[in-house]
């Protein structure tokens, strides 16, 4: 098997991220961040923006890095450890569904905005819950040379702060992305959503005869790539998640004490602590194997990289959470505790786009045929 290495970029870049996210967000003051969602967003976007980072995967003739998906992913993996809600994730989906699928003049207009700090987000969600690009639900018409949308998107992050929007809808029964202006949203109702996610801002968007202009609708989308590309950057979080979370199990284990002795001596603690450990080795493997393919070109071998990542770390993560809360006893239960802060992204990560069920069921075809 050929051993997966960081390119310099990614080196440069984990080291970066480490050391800002550990400057900045110490996971001590996580309950803070959590009662300023507004400033600590502002704070960590100044920061992402001074760093490059709004514009890492824009091409340099639109003012950003001109680097891939592979090089953002230890970014997410230091979000998800720091449980950082951000619109970093949805922004870059956005951005990339313009780079794949946009013309030049769209990416003139929207890619520049986003490289120099601008914020975007996507509307892939159905009211029903179900967020397959095949099956979308939103509809768009076009009428006397303007798109009317109809419909209804849930769980749009940060749609609040958002520049602009990528929506998917059907058009002439084939499914198609959308850009939403600032000025477009403003004319829809947006409504907040209460998630298991706490560290999340999360709003629906209803679409009652929206008119858009024609040049706002992106030509021939990749949906494929806009796919893993999203199973990627949840892959990333779930991970970093999973290490931070580990920190806090051992954390207890080695300081709180039972009968004399610290309560990681035991068997029945120590033993799912080192199954953990184990599942987080796996889970990064998976996840840069995930990214090397991806990076690769091959479709094929790319969706099955993916989908594995997201399916094994989507278990690895719950079980985790799950195992810290236990391992804190009566007050793992409680809100200052760090751990269920962490059951809760976990959860949230485990549905976004699609549960460990739900990508076995298209990995057993891609794998068996």
């Amino acid at each position: 098997m050929t051993a997966i290495e960081f390119s310099d970029e990614q080196s440069m870049i984990l080291e970066t991220a480490v050391n800002f996210f550990r400057e900045k967000f110490p996971i001590s003051e996580i309950h803070e961040r959590n009662e300023k969602l507004e400033g600590s967003t502002d704070l960590f976007w100044a920061g992402a923006k001074e760093l490059g980072w709004t514009g890492i995967v824009i091409p340099e003739n639109y003012g950003g890095l001109s680097l891939s998906l592979s090089e953002v992913v230890p970014i997410v993996e230091m979000m998800g450890r720091h449980l950082i809600g951000s619109p970093f994730i949805p922004t870059t989906l956005a951005v990339q569904a313009i780079v794949s699928a946009g013309s030049e003049e769209q990416k003139a207009r929207w890619l520049p905005l986003v490289a120099e700090g601008g914020i975007a987000s996507v509307g892939l969600t159905e009211e029903d819950g179900s967020w397959c690009l095949s099956e979308a639900k939103t509809t768009g018409e076009i009428c006397d040379g303007e798109l009317i949308l109809q419909g209804k998107k849930c769980f749009v992050l940060d749609v609040k702060r958002a520049d602009f929007i990528v929506v998917s809808a059907i058009i002439d029964n084939a499914v198609s992305l959308i850009i939403v202006t600032r000025e477009q949203l403003n004319q829809c109702i947006i409504r907040s959503e209460v998630v298991i996610d706490e560290t999340r801002q999360s709003f629906s968007v209803e679409f009652n005869d929206l008119k858009i202009p024609l040049a706002q609708i992106l030509e021939q989308p990749d949906l494929n790539g806009l796919e893993s590309a999203a199973l990627l950057l949840v892959s990333a979080e779930i991970s970093g998640g999973l290490s931070g979370v580990l920190r806090v199990i051992l954390s207890y284990l080695t300081t709180r004490k039972q009968f004399g002795k610290y309560i990681g001596s035991y068997q029945s603690l120590k033993h799912p602590a080192v199954q953990i450990l184990l599942s987080l080795e796996a889970t990064r493997s998976h996840l840069y194997h995930a990214a090397a393919c991806l990076a690769g070109g091959d479709k094929i071998k790319a969706e099955i990289a993916v989908r594995s990542a997201k399916a094994y770390g989507s278990d690895a993560f719950a079980f985790a959470g799950d195992r810290a809360i236990q391992f804190h006893g009566g007050f793992g239960f409680t809100y200052e505790c760090d751990a269920q802060l962490f059951l809760r992204r976990a959860l949230w990560c485990q549905y976004q786009y699609g549960d460990a069920a739900y990508h076995h069921s298209y990995l057993a075809p891609l794998l068996l045929d």
